[in-house]
């Protein structure tokens, strides 16, 4: 019984762990898109050190396997690069395209004061 009690404690812990980081920022990509490349060489090295990944950790979607199944998006993406925050699966809010470093940092920053937990606090 103490071991199913520590194992069940075990699971809670790390669901109660997964649950704080409910937000998700996707990028959807495509192979061969110039801008999504260029993403790749100016922004992803940092993206993966930055408190916004801490915030909203990255997962990289190919556009070319359609819509995810996982999260609700507001309409369909068509653009590529194209990002889109997500909090507990529902769309929050978008970049569509990908211009430049102080643009992408910007317009992310703009959207994470839209996940409810900052709206909260902020």
């Amino acid at each position: 019984m103490g071991r199913f009690l520590a194992l069940l404690c075990m699971v809670t812990a790390i669901c109660g762990a997964s649950l704080a980081h409910a937000a998700e920022l996707i990028m959807f990509e495509r192979s061969g898109c110039p801008y999504c490349m260029r993403w790749d060489e100016e922004i992803a090295p940092a993206y993966q050190r930055s408190e916004e990944a801490k915030v909203a950790p990255l997962r990289r979607y190919d556009i070319g396997k359609g819509q995810p199944k996982d999260v609700q998006l507001a309409v369909a993406v068509r653009f590529t690069p194209t990002f889109v925050l997500f909090d507990q699966g529902k769309e929050i809010g978008r970049i569509t395209g990908y211009f430049d470093n102080a643009m992408f940092w910007g317009l992310l920053g703009k959207l994470l004061e839209q996940l409810p937990e900052r709206k909260k606090t902020g």
